[in-house]
């Protein structure tokens, strides 16, 4: 527990700010995620706006990533790199927003579905969001990190599908990714304390098939071993002495 910050109001009141800004791009975003657009044009688009609104996209050139948003399609689990694919209907896309304004970190993502689609990923794309919601409900000051990966993995249960072990949420703030780790799966044993002045994302990932994941060779895109669709929704949240509050809604 040691590394893990503890912010103050005025902390808040700024990390509020870049988070909001994270949710807006995914507003604005969405009325161009139709078929036919290339996951290189929503790069583009985004990273405008994200300038123009005087902030930086902190994925651009993080680690050598080369986008300033993720573009995940159908079967690609996340870090996806936005390129020529053009979206076609029937596909689903979650876009990883992560924005850094006056120094603090908002840090947001959303399945989205283009055109019409499946059963099957209508059904994945909202137990996939019903998910985080599920684990950011299971968040109490002076709780455990370990209750909000039990209530997924319940959830999640119910659904048939599976939840991706090998990717989790993170402490965020002045830092795109600190401590704590956030699980999405049951990990009792997990007993750090959840407490005031705390900031971490929830972005749990779900599958059709296996959990397993696999890193093809570009070194950032993460798939499903079995190809099956994946989906994610993530919030950035902050705890307070009696709340829980979402940033990035």
């Amino acid at each position: 527990m040691a590394d893990i910050i503890l912010h103050d109001m005025n902390e808040l009141l700024d990390m509020k700010r870049a988070c909001r800004l994270a949710g807006d791009v995914l507003r604005y975003i969405e009325q161009f995620v139709v078929e036919g657009v290339s996951t290189g044009d929503l790069d583009q688009l985004c990273h405008e706006y994200i300038t123009e609104h005087g902030a930086i996209s902190a994925t651009r050139n993080y680690n050598g990533f080369p986008g300033s948003i993720c573009t995940s399609v159908n079967h690609v689990i996340c870090h996806g790199i936005p390129g020529p694919y053009k979206l076609k209907k029937g596909d689903i896309i979650n876009i990883d927003v992560t924005v850094a304004l006056d120094g603090w970190h908002g840090d947001t993502s959303k399945t989205f579905l283009v055109g019409k689609c499946s059963k099957l990923a209508e059904t994945l794309v909202k137990a996939a969001e019903k998910a985080l919601f599920v684990g950011i409900e299971a968040v109490k000051p002076f709780g455990h990190f370990g209750d909000i990966g039990v209530a997924i993995q319940k959830f999640v249960a119910q659904t048939g599908f599976s939840i991706v072990q090998d990717y989790c949420g993170h402490g965020i703030g002045k830092e795109f990714h600190a401590d704590p780790l956030v699980l999405h799966y049951d990990c009792r044993e997990k007993r750090e304390q959840i407490l005031p002045g705390m900031f971490f994302t929830i972005e749990p990932m779900l599958n059709v098939g296996s959990c397993k994941t696999k890193v093809l060779n570009d070194g950032w895109t993460v798939v499903t071993v079995d190809k099956s669709l994946s989906a994610q929704f993530e919030h950035t949240i902050a705890v307070t002495e009696d709340s829980v509050e979402i940033l990035t809604l």
